[in-house]
């Protein structure tokens, strides 16, 4: 019989609220986090608005000379990883060499450190060859990325990146899970962190067509998911961390816990690089698989963070799976999307999810999702509504028991988890 896994702590660096509390308070009042860019001039693009942490001191997790060597995903990463560690009460400074090989490092992140190297590559350009990292190559690997956060909390586990687009940090704990289950290691310190507000990088997004530029001038109802009017994606960047444990691991140091992972799935369309199939089978069949490791029937769940990312083809297929997954129960379980407030981080997305889902467990209330401004009939879900001046949606009072956290990425990719109270 495999191992169960529970998640023991958490952190998070939102661009809506920086740390666990300040989070929890900004998502259940139905805060935005989207505001104009402020980390370079973005009045040359046609989008100028992106889920921008404005308030994040990068120097007080990291010293400033190596800050010039590594991406921005660092310190958000390290940030977030010290409060999951806090949270759960491991003192990682006074741990001896035999436990910190018992703890591995799993990230996921669909980008890394994508606007590091970004930058070095306009230093070389522009002639700027002495400011060039030394380290440009290897810190702009995604591979780095996970050995840079062993080594700042000296863990001596395995240290893997999982990059699948959107998906990323779903199967960071998927693998994670994993893991645990096989009793390769007791404890991982896993979740997600993007940070792709750069130019070159708005600027590809912009080529595809797939974010919003029509709402510049009002960041705050940009981000629109399943309302009618939507017309396209945020940008956001954030880094959400877990210490995920063995159960009896967690029990025996008298850890309170925030919910079991009971169970995950991940399917694949083989569609195309970008967009899904119309009708919805292969998320519906991740979701189903998730849900049978759990052991759950549609009746059992009474949440789910849905992946909703404010455009048009995916806010309408992931409505469909969600129907084809539970049946005529969909229509009677809350569902909303965090995207709504805090725009689109990338790989880190299904970490975020995770989070606003243990806030919804843990208080009982389901953040809303905001902006949903004009009925549309092909998405018809309850998710949980409220309007950007406010509205009695807000928010949801809940009792929860099992829930689902949705992913969808690049690829066709698909990924769900079962979150269970225990």
């Amino acid at each position: 019989m495999s191992k169960r896994v529970v998640i023991t702590g958490m952190g998070c660096v939102s661009p809506n609220g920086i740390g666990n509390e300040a989070f929890c308070r900004a998502i259940l009042a139905g805060k935005s986090g989207v505001k104009r860019v402020t980390r370079f001039d973005p009045s040359e693009l046609p989008v100028q608005i992106a889920g921008e942490i404005q308030d994040f001191d990068e120097l007080a997790w990291i010293d400033a000379k190596e800050r010039k060597h590594v991406g921005r995903v660092v310190p958000l990463a390290v940030a977030a990883g010290t409060e999951a560690l806090q949270d759960a009460g491991v003192d990682f400074a006074s741990m001896d060499m035999a436990a910190k090989r018992e703890v591995g490092v799993v990230i996921g992140s669909g980008g890394g450190a994508q606007e590091f190297s970004e930058e070095q590559i306009r230093l070389w350009l522009t002639g700027h060859i002495k400011q060039v990292s030394l380290f440009s190559i290897p810190s702009g690997t995604m591979g780095t990325l996970s050995s840079e956060i062993s080594m700042r909390f000296g863990f001596r586990g395995m240290s893997h990146v999982i990059t699948t687009g959107c998906t990323s940090s779903t199967d960071a704990f998927g693998y994670s899970l994993r893991q645990i289950q096989a009793g390769v290691l007791p404890m991982i310190l896993t979740g997600g962190v993007d940070a792709p507000i750069a130019p070159g990088i708005m600027k590809g997004f912009t080529l595809m067509k797939i974010m919003t530029s029509a709402w510049n001038e009002e960041p705050a109802r940009a981000s629109r998911p399943f309302s009618k009017d939507r017309d396209g994606f945020v940008v956001a960047e954030g880094a959400w961390m877990f210490f995920l444990e063995e159960y009896e691991h967690a029990k025996a140091r008298g850890a309170k816990i925030y919910a079991e992972i009971a169970g995950y799935g991940s399917t694949c369309e083989a569609f195309h690089r970008v967009r899904l199939e119309e009708c919805g089978e292969e998320p519906a069949r991740a979701i189903g698989l998730a849900m049978k490791e759990a052991g759950i029937a549609a009746s059992d769940v009474h949440y789910a963070n849905l992946h909703g990312t404010s455009t048009q083809l995916n806010d309408r297929i992931e409505t469909r799976a969600m129907k084809l997954a539970l049946g005529d129960r969909a229509y009677k379980i809350p569902m909303s999307s965090l995207k709504s407030q805090i725009g689109h981080p990338q790989g880190a997305c299904g970490a975020a999810g995770v989070a606003a889902t243990l806030v919804a467990m843990k208080h009982s209330e389901i953040a809303p999702t905001i902006n949903i401004e004009v009925a549309d009939p092909d998405c018809d879900l309850d998710y949980v509504p409220m309007m950007n001046h406010g509205s009695p949606y807000s928010p949801r009072r809940a009792a929860i028991e099992h829930a689902i956290c949705n992913c969808i990425a690049f690829g066709s990719k698909n990924s769900a988890m079962v979150l269970r109270r225990i």
